[in-house]
């Protein structure tokens, strides 16, 4: 409180208090930002290369850095209050029923102080650290800044998620770098109840163990003892459909960003092999029948004669896929309507006709 007088008494007596008092002012608040950033800088690279020498968490450095920047602004706060006698005397009163203040200050800001409480307990207790790659909110990024306020996310498209840190500290995430960063990555693909399962299988491990993201037995077993050679690659039949044979490629990979990547080019490179092995891979496709080409017993006898029914009635769709599938048959309704569903399964088909022939 006292900085003030001592600069009264070093200004020159031409000028008077009121001019002196914005003057310093804007001194310490030019001062207060200049070392503030100042102080945000040289932490920042003394923690750099701490952080390569000795290879220790980041977060905690980046939070102690923000801790500093804010103590500077306090600071500076602090010397401006203490300048002006009326913000003096309003400081003097606050500090006499600091309690009553407290409470209302409490909860006017308990969200900013649930953040701060939340970034504290996250950088001490590290759910996750800067540069792990999470899931929250069903978004997949990296966490590349830790503040006092919120944690931001770099998504997989580059989109910075600013998240507040009391719902940080609250949500379920799945870190896939914590501890062990290596993954198993499914690959799902479907093959016809015709095609050859023990061919399939055998072309999806070899595709498999060719790709150069999939890790192999040595690698694997140097991190999980319990995989014997030979299972680091695994296919397994997870559903008979009602269309085609579901099967399940299981790969290792070394970390979560390589593993999405991975299984887009082993699809790509499976799907070719099948083409070449005739592997067939099933696909939906519709079949039309018409009432006139049906067996008169296999008719469904009319009940009711209302619109749309009688000679005209025509079109039963069928929806299957695959050459296993079933087929179901349903009624049409009316002339009008088989010759679209014709049309559209001609298409489809690539057949030609006309319906009334």
């Amino acid at each position: 409180m006292i900085f003030a007088d001592t600069i009264a008494n070093y200004w020159p007596q031409w000028l008077s208090w009121n001019v002196a008092t914005p003057i310093f002012i804007f001194i310490v608040i030019v001062a207060t930002i200049f070392f503030s950033r100042l102080a945000d800088k040289l932490l920042q690279g003394y923690f750099k290369k701490a952080s390569l020498k000795l290879r220790v968490d980041p977060t905690g450095y980046r939070l102690l850095r923000h801790l500093v920047v804010a103590a500077i602004y306090i600071v500076g706060l602090i010397v401006v209050i203490s300048s002006v006698p009326q913000l003096r005397t309003l400081s003097v009163a606050l500090f006499a029923g600091a309690g009553f203040a407290g409470i209302i200050i409490g909860f006017a800001a308990q969200s900013t102080l649930a953040n701060i409480m939340s970034g504290i307990s996250l950088a001490v207790f590290h759910p996750f650290r800067v540069g792990d790659i999470v899931t929250i909110h069903n978004e997949y990024g990296t966490i590349s800044d830790l503040t006092l306020r919120h944690t931001v996310v770099v998504t997989w498209d580059n989109r910075r998620l600013i998240i507040p840190n009391s719902i940080m500290s609250e949500e379920s995430i799945i870190n896939w770098s914590i501890e062990d960063p290596t993954v198993i990555w499914p690959v799902n693909i479907g093959i016809s109840y015709d095609s050859d399962i023990d061919l399939a299988r055998s072309i999806m491990e070899a595709e498999a163990r060719d790709h150069p993201n999939v890790m192999d037995h040595y690698e694997v077993s140097r991190i999980h003892l319990e995989v014997t050679e030979g299972s680091e690659v695994k296919v397994l039949l997870t559903e008979l459909g009602d269309f085609a044979v579901n099967l399940r490629l299981m790969i290792w990979v070394r970390d979560r960003s390589l593993a999405y990547f991975t299984g887009c080019e082993l699809m790509e490179s499976i799907k070719k092999r099948f083409d070449v092995e005739g592997i067939e891979i099933p696909f939906p496709y519709r079949t039309i029948l018409y009432k006139k080409d049906m067996h008169p017993s296999a008719v469904p006898k009319q009940e009711d004669e209302g619109p749309g029914t009688g000679a005209d009635v025509g079109v039963d769709v069928v929806a299957s896929a695959g050459k296993g599938a079933g087929t179901y048959v349903g009624k049409g309704a009316g002339t009008s309507a088989g010759r679209r569903h014709f049309q559209e399964s001609s298409e489809l088909s690539g057949d030609s006709g006309d319906p009334d022939e």
